[in-house]
Parts: C-alpha cells; sequence; structure tokens
C-alpha cells in the first residue's frame, strides 16, 4: 500500500489517559515518516483531560519539529442529538485541527440511530469541524449510508480509526470492524474519502495504522479514497489554512 504520510488524531499526556509529551510523539513521527501529526487533546469533558486555558496557549508552541508540522488541535466531545460540544467556537480560534467524536457513557448517553445519526450530522455542519472521529463505535448505532452523504455535503471527513480494531478497546467489541466494512462500503458507491488515524494515545502507537491496513485491503477499497497519502489531499480538508499557502510553506521548511 501506499505510504501514510498524516497522522492527525493523536493524545499526549495532557488528556489525562495517555502516556507521552508532545515531543516524544513528534518524534516517533519524524522517525515513522509521518509529516503531518496532529495534537488532538480530549475536550473538557473526558475527566482529567485539558480545560479551555491549556487550547488558548497553543501560540507558545512551535509548529515545526524535525521535518514533522505539528497540528494542534483538540478531539472536542459530541454532548447531545444537537451536535453541542464542550468547546466554543472561541476556544476553538486557537486550533489548527479540530476532530469532534461521541465518547459514550462518558459524555454523551447513546440514544436511537435516528437521534446519534442527527448527533453526527449537526456536527458536521459545525464550520470549525475538520473530521469526525471513530464513528465505527457499535455501541452508538447509525445509518451510516446518510453518515457518508452528509461527509460529502459538508467536506468533514469520517475516520477510519486504527485503535478501534486493538481487541482490548471496548469499541472493538462493539463491532467496530464490521461497521467500518459497512461505511467503506458507502463511502466507495458514493465517492466520498476516509481518512487513517491512528488514535495513538503512547508514542509508540504514532504512525500505526496495521489494523486498519488490513481491512482496507481486504474489502480492496480505493486507495485513491484515503486522504492521508498524500499532503496536498489532507490540506484539502483543513479549513483553517489556505492550503496552497501552507503547501508552499511546507515545501520552504523542507517537510515535504
Amino acid at each position: 500500500m501506499k505510504k501514510v504520510i498524516a497522522d492527525l488524531h493523536t493524545h499526549t499526556l495532557a488528556s489525562g489517559h495517555a502516556y507521552s509529551t508532545i515531543q516524544e510523539m513528534a518524534q516517533r513521527a519524524s522517525e515513522m515518516g509521518i509529516k503531518l501529526l496532529g495534537i488532538t487533546e480530549h475536550g473538557p469533558m473526558v475527566p482529567s483531560s485539558c480545560q479551555p486555558i491549556y487550547f488558548h496557549n497553543y501560540k507558545v508552541i512551535n509548529r515545526y519539529y524535525n521535518g514533522v508540522r505539528l497540528l494542534m488541535g483538540a478531539e472536542v466531545n459530541i454532548l447531545d442529538y444537537d451536535g453541542n460540544l464542550d468547546l466554543t467556537s472561541g476556544d476553538m480560534r486557537w486550533f489548527d485541527i479540530c476532530i469532534a467524536g461521541i465518547h459514550n457513557n462518558v459524555c454523551y448517553s447513546a440514544g436511537s440511530v435516528m437521534e446519534n445519526t442527527r448527533a453526527y450530522c449537526k456536527v458536521m455542519e459545525n464550520p470549525d469541524v475538520d473530521i469526525i472521529s471513530h464513528p465505527d463505535d457499535g455501541r452508538v448505532p447509525v445509518d451510516y449510508e446518510q453518515l457518508v452523504r452528509n461527509s460529502k455535503e459538508t467536506n468533514v471527513l469520517l475516520e477510519l480509526n486504527n485503535s478501534s480494531l486493538n481487541p482490548f478497546n471496548v469499541r472493538a467489541k462493539g463491532n467496530s470492524a464490521e461497521n467500518m466494512r459497512t461505511m467503506m462500503k458507502y463511502c466507495e458507491k458514493y465517492d466520498v474519502p476516509l481518512i487513517i488515524n491512528s488514535d495513538a494515545h503512547y508514542s509508540m502507537e504514532v504512525g500505526d495504522f496495521s489494523r486498519v491496513q488490513s481491512l482496507i485491503e481486504e474489502v480492496h477499497f480505493p486507495q485513491e479514497l484515503i486522504v492521508n497519502y498524500s499532503v496536498e489531499n489532507v490540506l484539502k480538508y483543513l479549513h483553517r489554512f489556505d492550503s496552497e499557502k501552507l503547501l508552499k510553506e511546507l515545501k520552504e521548511k523542507e517537510v515535504i
């Protein structure tokens, strides 16, 4: 398979239940040939995670480390069926990237297929959001056809999450693999791209997409519908950037 050059969903010590620093994550990304690394700490409704002041101080972080462009942001929490989030637009103005996801029984209570699908779709209409994290969670049933069609309409990416396929992850016990197969089927039908992410909570997981890539090969999913084989393709979905300007900057910094 092609080389994955971006890992946009990772967590550091600041998330409260992860185990590496920003520098350790960036160093591992450099070693793995990752060019774009998303540091996306959990929003404040996850116990022991970051409060808004943490995100407001992202300005102090150098965005380049050893050939890696850091994208500082958060995995904000979807709170209800109306798509309300645990950080405001004012908080998110400091972000390079915003992922939004459901953490069931932590800060969201799963409803019906219609209610859960509505929650995701309302969030995808939010101009602050770039990616939906792990929509494969079988404890939160959704209409995948509607989700994929909404992804196409809003230009918000759906994620294939490597961590979801870890047998020790509770999501794996909720039929994540089968849900990913269903999502990929509809993405192929409607020509909608997906993004692969590690959801790393430890530096050694950065750039590890092995479980997801095995599933992609199994179903013969078109490689051209995976955006993070190409820096140029990834930049099309980062709403906060002028993609041509950032691409030029990456070349000047010899990231690519």
